[in-house]
């Protein structure tokens, strides 16, 4: 039997509804473990980049919490200011989200690494020893590569300046070009290597060629192969964020000894 059209309409509304309700049930309900599963992968990167536990061989949910919350202490930066802002609570604060907001962020000033907008606050992660004292600093890193913004962590020693481990946990680079900044053979390239140079000026850089040992070559980490626009891009993003409109000052205070 043939249906009106006022009929097939209704139903297909009917349908929609129903399953549009179905959808956001799912989302209002699943929301509390994509909170969480976040929260548990972005511990994750900062404990592995720490050097703390094995990224291939991650621990488990329980014992990953109980070493962030021993081992790990957020603390709020202001963009191109050398102190941290006590009133500003980590908890809870998103970068990411941040940057979008403009209350929370601005235009960022010119630069390689094409981002485009400042967050005013940037969180930081300080790694503790067993005693409590700060052992080294995890710094958050973006910038636009290839195809897409690469996201990440570069971890320094006690002294803001000698690398400890570099890590990317989201973009969409080529597979096997790109995409090798996922590589541990090449992120094992970075710990040693110096971000600064002895002028205080950003030095660090992704070049062509192969390069020596930390103590030969500080400043220097061999390019992707294949992938000369990415690793122009990671170049980029050290130079924006360890420089003078981001972290560059916090981390200029802890090389003179004053933190």
């Amino acid at each position: 039997m043939a249906h009106s059209t006022t009929y097939t309409v209704g139903f297909a509304a009917l349908i929609c509804g129903f399953w549009g309700t179905v959808v956001s049930v799912s989302y209002v309900n699943l929301k509390p473990y994509h909170v969480k599963n976040k929260r548990l992968d972005q511990q994750k990167q900062v404990l592995a980049v720490a050097g703390l536990i094995d990224p291939a061989k991650p621990p488990a949910e329980t014992e990953i919490n109980a070493l962030f919350d021993k081992r790990i202490e957020a603390e709020m930066v202001k963009m191109g200011s050398a102190d941290p802002v006590a009133d500003i609570k980590p908890a809870g604060f998103d970068q990411q989200k941040a940057k979008k907001d403009p209350a929370q962020s601005s235009a960022a000033p010119p630069n390689s690494a094409k981002v485009l907008r400042l967050p005013t606050y940037g969180k930081i992660y300080k790694v503790l020893d067993e005693q409590g004292k700060v052992d080294s600093i995890v710094i958050p890193v973006e910038g636009y590569g290839l195809w897409s913004t690469l996201l990440g962590y570069l971890a320094l020693e006690e002294d803001g300046n000698t690398v400890k481990g570099i890590t990317y946990y989201d973009h969409k680079e080529t597979p096997g070009l790109g995409g090798e900044v996922d590589n541990p053979l090449w992120k094992a390239k970075w710990p040693g290597r110096k971000v600064y140079g002895p002028d205080g000026k950003v030095a660090i850089k992704v070049a062509k060629g192969q390069h020596g040992p930390p103590d030969k070559d500080p400043y220097a980490v061999d390019a992707l192969s294949g992938a000369t626009i990415t690793s122009n891009g990671v170049t980029n993003m050290m130079h924006f964020w360890f420089g003078p409109e981001a972290f560059g000052p916090y981390l200029s205070k802890i090389q003179k000894g004053q933190k």
